[in-house]
């Protein structure tokens, strides 16, 4: 039970099963700090000696300032060395100092020892040492030249007290720790102590801690802004091969009156939880208590005649919203379009957020979920995918939206992780990947782009493989925004991970498919194999399967022969190489070898490491047609044939002779079905090329005006509509589809095109 329980301002609440001391310093005219006011200090201290079994000190405000079990061991020692130099004997006081031979003077001087026992040292253990050493030395003085044997012996035995006193402070870690820092130290300065203690910081609506002190030895390399004026700054530390990410969001910049008007909101919000049917529409559900909130934070300001603009009023709206019926922190992190993955890793409380950035990789973060937090977000997740989070259902693998993008979620309960519920979450971009966009972070060049983009026009049949977190899902929507929105799309996941939505804006005619996740095994959910089936029979449409896992092979490669030739059809699969594909294809999913020479293209994704082992790069290392003319093993029987191939000594990949020659069966089979191309290699060739060029013109003027909207999809898709539409009236007007001639028509639309895009090289 929770003991001592009170409102006044630093009563303190006691919570045995934690341990936890937690202090109500609300109104409170000191603060909140136990390293800037020494008052603060003292009442702390005074509270330890009666709650010794203590590992956590909150002091609760507007924000909670929590001291961890470290923090408080060095308050514990001062604490503990109080009670003994105040009840030990050897110390000098008002009974013994009658019995010295000149008592009216030692008298002045344990008066101020005893200050500075009972009083001082609480407030400020430091400033009593530097004090005790001062007296010391100021003693000593007096004794060598003072002339009275007796008043000599008296001060001696007071000098005896004063290095007792010393030698007892000095077993202090906080005294060890700033023992040589102390010459010329003034006595009241706290400067040190806020080197010493550095509480983990919240405000009371949230539940997340945050580490506002970066960590020692670290200096910072990097800072920027993202989302509504949230600041991330990188910190190298010294020693470690991984970085610090230090984010101070928006609901830390705010004034002490809007903390209260949140708290108050908070309080008045929590009535008001999300049920489980709103749950069902999360965007409606957001919509309804941001109204909500905005109209009470407003009444709260008009009650309690707190001036606040409308501005204010929508942030706090915006920031009340994020910790009701949004996500809370995660919200918040993935914002921040650099970064990649977040890990939640058991146990909360004590763990920090560690997060994949795209530039700086592993970092760790100074954000700590609570117990309470990670529980709320599984629930979250449960109630909104459909699926289960339990005993008998220890994973959940599913998906959510946030303003400003997409995530997908991996969670694991006590079942799986001893310690406690742990979340992966990869983010999405908010708008589809391109293969401009890739060019640009040098995923692979406009070469490969441009063939890509001719064998999906040539709707060939095409696995995108690689390792975990390799870019095939990144490549695989790119590869939909290749796509002439003629073509009806059907895509089928089990977890939406697909641009769809961002596409269906864009104007294509494309069907969501959602299947049974092979790691849940939800009985009301459709399996993959019977949803790819189904899809076949939804009509003429181009088919891509989210990630090829289980049974799906089957009727993936059943879908293969039955649409090589209509549309294209395009999945991702783990593997490194095209035989690690057919391996895994054949071997681990049962699909016959006859089977897999559905597969005409295998394109292979793979992140590489640099020499150092400290950095990663995504890199598309392999292009490559599966011939037929083979029987059990394509690698034995050269069943393999790279188009492009990934050269590490100039970081690009590179077409092969086969290629270059025009020696490609595919890319002859694709030519063989268009009058043009037919028997006309340089045509096929000037065309991939007319593709790679105008690509790579696309990412220059992106590049020079400092403006990725250039490659983004809306532009891209209208570009390529256009490209292809050029096509079409230089055949018709010349009779042949001359590349100079097409390009030319494409380049006078763009230049007139991009005139809208601004130059933020000049903001």
């Amino acid at each position: 039970m929770d003991k001592n329980k009170s409102s006044d301002v630093c009563s303190y609440t006691f919570l045995p099963d934690e341990k936890v001391l937690k202090v109500n310093c609300l109104n409170c005219i000191y603060g909140a700090s136990i390293e800037d006011f020494p008052e603060c200090m003292a009442r702390t201290i005074d509270k330890l000696i009666q709650e010794k079994t203590t590992k956590d000190i909150i002091l609760s405000q507007t924000r909670d300032f929590e001291y961890d079990y470290n923090q408080v061991i060095l308050l514990k020692q001062i604490a503990n060395s109080f009670i003994y130099l105040v009840k030990d004997k050897k110390i000098i006081g008002p009974s013994n100092v009658s019995k010295l031979h000149h008592a009216k003077v030692i008298s002045k001087r344990t008066a101020f020892l005893q200050k500075l026992i009972t009083v001082d040292y609480r407030r400020d253990p430091v400033g009593a040492y530097v004090t005790l050493k001062r007296e010391i030395r100021h003693i000593k003085a007096v004794i060598l030249t003072e002339r009275s044997f007796k008043l000599r012996e008296d001060l001696k035995h007071y000098l005896s007290s004063l290095d007792f006193i010393k030698d007892t402070f000095e077993k202090t870690n906080i005294i060890t720790i700033v023992k040589d820092r102390l010459v010329g130290y003034e006595v009241g300065n706290r400067a040190l102590y806020r080197e010493i203690f550095h509480p983990l910081i919240r405000p009371n609506f949230m539940l997340t801690r945050y580490m506002m002190i970066p960590p020692k030895n670290s200096f910072q390399i990097d800072q920027y802004f993202c989302g509504e004026g949230t600041e991330v700054k990188i910190y190298k530390i010294e020693g470690q091969t991984q970085f610090f990410y230090h984010i101070i969001p928006p609901e830390f910049r705010l004034s002490e009156d809007e903390y209260m008007l949140l708290d108050v909101a908070r309080q008045y919000m929590s009535e008001h939880k999300p049920t489980q049917t709103d749950f069902a529409d999360p965007e409606k559900m957001r919509e309804l208590f941001y109204n909500v909130g905005y109209d009470m934070i407003t009444e709260i300001a008009q009650t309690t005649k707190k001036k606040i603009s409308k501005e204010q009023i929508e942030k706090l709206a915006r920031i009340l919203t994020r910790y009701t019926a949004g996500y809370g922190i995660i919200e918040i992190i993935l914002e921040d379009e650099n970064i990649q993955d977040l890990f939640i890793n058991a146990p909360q409380g004590s763990t920090p957020i560690y997060l994949l950035h795209a530039k700086y990789e592993e970092c760790i973060t100074n954000m700590i979920p609570s117990v309470d937090e990670a529980k709320g977000w599984a629930t979250r997740f449960r109630i909104e995918s459909g699926r289960p989070l339990d005993e008998a259902n220890p994973i959940l693998d599913t998906e959510i939206d946030f303003p400003g993008g997409r995530a997908r979620i991996g969670a694991i309960s006590k079942n799986l992780s001893p310690g406690g519920l742990a979340f992966s979450i990869r983010r999405h971009r908010d708008k589809p990947w391109t293969f401009p966009l890739l060019i640009h972070y040098k995923a692979f060049n406009a070469l490969a782009a441009a063939l890509l983009s001719f064998l999906i026009d040539g709707a060939r049949t095409m696995l995108f493989a690689g390792t975990r977190s390799a870019g095939k899902s990144s490549i695989l929507g790119a590869s939909l925004t290749a796509l002439l929105k003629r073509y009806r799309i059907i895509t089928v996941e089990d977890t939406l991970e697909l641009p769809v939505d961002a596409l269906r804006e864009f104007g294509y005619n494309i069907v969501p498919m959602k299947s049974r996740s092979v790691l849940t095994h939800i009985e009301s959910e459709i399996p993959t194999e019977e949803a790819i089936r189904v899809a076949l029979r939804l009509g003429d449409s181009c088919l891509i399967i989210g990630e090829v896992r289980s049974k799906e092979a089957l009727a993936l490669y059943e879908s293969m022969r039955i649409g090589a030739l209509a549309n294209l059809v395009a999945g991702t699969i783990h593997g490194d190489s095209p035989y690690g594909v057919f391996d895994r294809v054949v071997n681990d999913l049962g699909v016959p070898p006859t089977s897999f020479k559905a597969t005409d293209i295998i394109v292979v994704m793979n992140k590489l490491k640099s020499a150092d082992g400290l950095h990663t790069y995504r890199r598309l290392v392999e292009i490559t047609e599966v011939l037929k003319d083979w029987t059990d093993d394509p690698q034995k029987e050269k069943g393999f044939a790279p188009l492009m191939v990934y050269n590490s000594k100039t970081d690009q990949i590179e077409p092969t002779e086969l290629f270059l020659n025009g020696e490609s069966t595919i890319l002859n089979d694709i030519a063989d079905k268009i009058a043009d191309f037919k028997n006309n290699w340089d045509l096929v060739w000037n065309n991939i090329k007319l593709r790679e060029k105008i690509i790579q013109t696309m990412v220059d003027y992106a590049h020079k005006i400092n403006n990725l909207d250039v490659i983004e999809a809306d532009f891209w898709i209208e570009s390529n509509s256009r490209f292809h539409s050029f096509q079409g009236d230089v055949k018709k007007e010349y009779g042949s589809l001359d590349s100079d001639k097409i390009f030319d028509k494409w380049n006078t639309w763009f230049i007139e095109a991009k005139k809208k895009f601004k130059d933020k090289s000049e903001e």
